[in-house]
């Protein structure tokens, strides 16, 4: 049995959107997990777990993935709408002061609620991702996302999940990569196994100009001053140890911690992920 509801919200140009709601404290802010490009709510679903009774968790899920609508313009497929969906979730909830944790693509949401809202946000985390990313691991993305396969058993799906992603998790077990794909992947109405997102959001991210990348560390700065955890994959290749440790001496109140043998992205229910998640929670009144 879940111990929490799904739950909709609607966004401005009328798609019908999906969250979890983890039920938790009503006197602490709750906290709000944001996924990763190609990722869905199931993502977050060991630290929900783990959280959920203290503290209340919502997992949305961004417009074209999991049980949200697709968008009709591919072109809304970026971080500032998925941002702006999401202010009218926190609107709708009368939410005006939360946690937030950003994986990978939810972390530059991060950055720019920042911007958008500084005064919401009171304590962060910033899961394998910075205002600085490195092209070996934007490449990666660029070869996998979009490409559309599907897969006629489930061990068809996770050995193919092993082969794009095994250098970036080489402990992971058969049983983890199974895992991996009933959180990324779904049984279609045609009784096929595929990627539980739509293959249009690769458009506007492979039209990014990405050796011009703009420059983020004002939107950093902002966060700077908050309680922040920022999490490191040891051997990510999009999040380098140089930006990590940039981020970490421009905010004080910051804690590293590096997840090892692991690569992008940290899944946050390790032991060191969720020791420091907890430290930083602790600092939240």
């Amino acid at each position: 049995m879940s111990n929490f509801e799904d739950r909709y919200w609607s966004s401005q140009d009328g798609l019908k959107l999906h969250y979890r709601d983890y039920a938790g404290s009503a006197a602490k802010p709750p906290v709000i997990c944001l996924h990763g490009l190609t990722r869905n709510a199931r993502d977050f679903s060991g630290l929900a777990d783990h959280l959920a009774g203290q503290w209340r968790v919502i997992v949305p899920e961004m417009r074209g993935r999991g049980d949200s609508a697709y968008a009709k313009d591919p072109a809304t497929y970026n971080p500032v709408q998925y941002v702006r969906d999401l202010t009218l979730l926190l609107d709708e909830l009368e939410i005006q002061r939360f946690v937030s944790i950003g994986t990978s693509m939810g972390g530059l949401m991060n950055l720019l609620m920042g911007m958008m809202m500084p005064d919401r946000i009171v304590a962060v985390v910033m899961n394998d991702i910075g205002p600085e990313l490195e092209r070996e691991g934007l490449d990666s993305i660029l070869d996998y996302v979009g490409q559309g396969r599907n897969f006629p058993t489930w061990m068809h799906a996770a050995r193919a999940l092993e082969e794009t992603h095994g250098p970036a998790f080489p402990d992971w077990t058969l049983d983890d990569w199974l895992s991996s794909a009933r959180r990324v992947m779904t049984l279609s109405s045609k009784g096929r196994i595929v990627f539980d997102y739509d293959m249009k959001i690769a458009e506007p991210f492979s039209e990014i100009d990405w050796d011009n990348q703009p420059d983020m560390w004002p939107a950093f700065d902002v966060l700077a001053k908050k309680p922040m955890t920022v999490v490191r994959a040891e051997i990510s290749n999009l999040f380098s140890a140089a930006t990590y440790e940039k981020m970490l001496a421009r905010s004080p109140q910051a804690e590293g911690v590096i997840i090892p043998r692991v690569g992008h992205a940290p899944m946050l229910d390790e032991p060191e992920a969720v020791a420091a998640i907890d430290r930083l929670l602790a600092k939240v009144t």
